[in-house]
């Protein structure tokens, strides 16, 4: 996941993302305050590709990061905590 401050940071990070590596998008999230998240699922070297190819790209265009995560094989639980996507 790479979680941004603004839709347009948020919006570059996931096509970096997608276009780094072979991973899915699984949705984004609008989480207040302006704060939005991408999700990405995937072979979890290629999600980590992702994720760095994401963060850089959400800089790069002058994007406030406000953070990237890698979660290997989550516990089944982690998904219905998850907030609904799309």
């Amino acid at each position: 996941m790479v979680e941004t401050f603004g839709l347009v940071a948020d919006i570059a990070a996931a096509d970096a993302m997608l276009k780094a590596a072979q991973v899915s998008l699984v949705g984004m999230s609008q989480i207040g305050a302006g704060m939005v998240t991408t999700f990405v699922q995937g072979d979890v070297g290629a999600v980590r590709a992702a994720v760095e190819a994401g963060k850089k790209e959400a800089l790069a265009i002058g994007g406030k990061l406000l953070g990237g995560h890698v979660i290997p094989k989550p516990h089944a639980v982690v998904g219905e905590a998850m907030p609904d996507l799309r």
